[in-house]
């Protein structure tokens, strides 16, 4: 790949589910420290691309870069060490460990800036040092949300890759989830986004992928475009 400021680019992928063709000849790009979404209606294959990057439904055919690396037949624990952290839609929180132990089984040194630690976390989440030893599979969703990311955080990774964080949260739950989101856009960190909630990704992104069935891009457009022109995303979302 020649050389650009893309810290993850897509090559017409394609991924399978059995013999189910889900992701048809997807391509995409992320600029290094850029916040991106992707946004469509539920099956169209927004999940399967953040599982096809993360090598968790490898792509059968195409090309993913991460990093500077091809990363396409690499299984999950390897792409995670180029700096990548993935936060899922189900938050896999491990069961029978407290708070602090989910964060302490993810955290590792990185190549650069280590900035995210345990006391760290805890500053910017006091909620999670209040329930330190709580178990964290008791914990209410958003406040399993949190943890989600949190534990995402302690890898130090330059690229978080975020599926549904708002899914099922109170409006309070997903303005902190937003607040802490664009906290990591800030401290300059990648975030690519699948998010349903098309408001929260404007207000989260800077820029949109616009996904129909099979993955297919049908536009690419900024948050300011998307925001003077709402019939956009309204006509897209409805189809």
């Amino acid at each position: 790949m020649e050389k650009s400021n893309n810290i993850l680019e897509l090559e017409d992928i394609h991924t399978f589910y059995g013999n189910s063709h889900v992701i048809q000849g997807l391509s995409l790009y992320i600029e290094d420290r850029e916040s991106v979404s992707i946004i469509g209606r539920n099956g169209v294959g927004k999940t399967t691309t953040l599982r096809s990057i993360m090598g968790l439904t490898p792509s059968k055919k195409g090309r993913i870069f991460i990093n500077g690396y091809e990363t396409t037949k690499w299984p999950p624990h390897k792409i995670s060490q180029v700096g990548v952290a993935y936060v899922p839609a189900e938050r896999d929180i491990f069961p029978g460990l407290n708070v602090e132990d989910n964060l302490l089984l993810a955290e590792r040194q990185s190549k650069g800036n280590n900035f995210w630690t345990l006391d760290t976390l805890y500053d910017q989440f006091p909620l999670l040092r209040e329930r330190a030893k709580q178990e964290g599979s008791t914990l209410s969703g958003g406040e399993q949300q949190l943890l989600a990311i949190a534990r995402a955080l302690m890898s130090n990774p330059q690229i978080i890759i975020i599926d549904e964080p708002s899914q099922g949260l109170s409006p309070f739950m997903v303005k902190r989830i937003a607040e802490v989101i664009i906290y990591c856009i800030e401290c300059g960190i990648t975030v690519l986004i699948v998010e349903q909630n098309y408001r929260l990704a404007l207000q989260i992104a800077s820029r949109h992928y616009l996904m129909d069935n099979k993955g297919k891009i049908s536009r690419i457009s900024s948050s300011q475009e998307l925001t003077d022109s709402p019939e956009i995303i309204q006509n897209h979302l409805s189809v």
